[in-house]
């Protein structure tokens, strides 16, 4: 059989072009550092990678999360941390102000110091996050949370409820945030009994007063009806021949609260001093429960700074004042400690989901790279062979396309 010219030509030249072909794929096997270049070259494994790779990436995304979490929790603890220590300051400074030995001019002093401290606490409600946004504003951060409504001299919330989340695990959603509605603005406001009325002729004059705060908030809770207002109207009841009984809503209460009744001694009933002034055998004094109302720090300490700049001697209604700011400054602190404790809690299950995170990525980054890894030193030996034969073919084929008919000729 007769060998052409050009068989031996497109011979060799496929030799080349072959070799090239398998020095090509080892060298993109040694840049790329696996050994699957294509899914044809192991669909099996090709298929594993790529479900491996997807679990990479997301538990990448977890990573960041878990960061961005972390970042804004602890700006948070920070700032809330703050706030309790200026709130711890203006409880000093509010149970001192109900000394009684103070004069006027301590009182201003007093209510200075607690205006730079509103400030302060103003400043720090409206705290941004690592992002830029309002830190308490809820799901709406483009709006600064807290401001003064210049019409009512109070201060108002202005974002929402929401609680922004982020994925950090398959199963695990955390909060980045809180809202400042509940952390800040949900104080109960500490209930003070509407003025008293003369509802049936005989008193010439009556005064109710809280004096121990604790008892009359956990009274006004137990008792405050929501859906039969006539329920929240406490009388004292004066019938002969010189006594008193104290009614709700009209009735007795259970068991009865009687007693005899002196004009302008008082009279003590859960939390309460009642004084009535008058002739004892007949005639009502009436008094309302107030309906419930949520306020803030800020206007807490608003109403005490006025309490604090009133002219005159400290009072009963001063006192009752000072005891009112009191109550609701725990019950802020109360909450800015729940929050805290919240956000230590969401820390330690980010740092515990954060070491389950790490460990998985571990498992599965060996896993990709026992499916897919190259062998360093195979394909390094496959390189040095496939080089050897490029230049042993490339010398085969300059011989053969250089021969011509006169190198036969002898």
């Amino acid at each position: 059989m007769r060998i052409t010219f050009n068989s031996k030509f497109n011979q060799s030249l496929d030799g080349i072009l072959n070799t090239q072909k398998r020095l090509l794929r080892a060298q993109d096997q040694m840049i790329k550092k696996t050994k699957i270049l294509t899914p044809a070259d192991d669909p099996s494994g090709s298929a594993k990678v790529l479900g491996v790779g997807q679990n990479l990436s997301q538990l990448s995304q977890f990573e960041q999360n878990g960061i961005a979490v972390k970042n804004n929790l602890g700006v948070e603890e920070t700032v809330l941390a703050s706030v309790r220590t200026a709130m711890d300051r203006a409880r000093v400074l509010a149970i001192a102000s109900g000394n009684g030995s103070y004069a006027e001019s301590e009182r201003e002093a007093v209510a200075s110091e607690l205006e730079g401290i509103q400030q302060q606490l103003f400043d720090l409600m409206n705290s941004r996050n690592v992002e830029g946004g309002y830190l308490f504003s809820g799901f709406q951060d483009g709006l600064q949370a807290f401001s003064l409504d210049a019409s009512t001299g109070k201060y108002v919330f202005n974002g929402d409820d929401g609680q922004k989340a982020l994925q950090v695990s398959p199963g695990v959603t955390l909060p980045v945030n809180d809202s400042g509605k509940k952390v800040f603005d949900s104080v109960q406001v500490r209930p003070q009994p509407t003025a008293p009325v003369i509802a049936v002729p005989g008193p010439t004059s009556a005064a109710v007063n809280v004096i121990n705060p604790d008892v009359f908030n956990s009274f006004y809770i137990n008792n405050y009806d929501k859906v039969t207002p006539a329920n929240n109207t406490i009388s004292v009841e004066l019938t002969a021949p010189s006594n008193y009984q104290i009614l709700r809503g009209g009735a007795a209460l259970v068991p009865p609260v009687t007693g005899a009744y002196t004009s302008g001694q008082p009279i003590d009933f859960n939390g309460l001093e009642i004084v009535v002034n008058g002739p004892a055998g007949a005639g009502r004094v009436d008094f309302d429960l107030p309906a419930p109302e949520k306020t803030n720090i800020l206007n807490t300490l608003t109403e005490l700074m006025t309490a604090l700049r009133t002219p005159g001697p400290v009072n009963d209604a001063f006192q009752a004042s000072v005891a009112k700011a009191v109550g609701e400054i725990d019950d802020a602190s109360t909450s800015v400690a729940s929050a805290r404790s919240a956000i230590g809690g969401r820390i330690n299950v980010l740092d515990s989901i954060n070491g389950s995170n790490a460990d998985l990525e571990i498992l599965a980054t060996q896993y990709q790279a026992d499916i897919a890894e190259v062998d360093f030193s195979k394909v390094i030996a496959d390189l040095t062979k496939e080089e050897t034969a490029l230049q042993a073919v490339q010398s085969t084929f300059s011989t053969v396309t250089n021969t011509s008919l006169f190198d036969y000729i002898r």
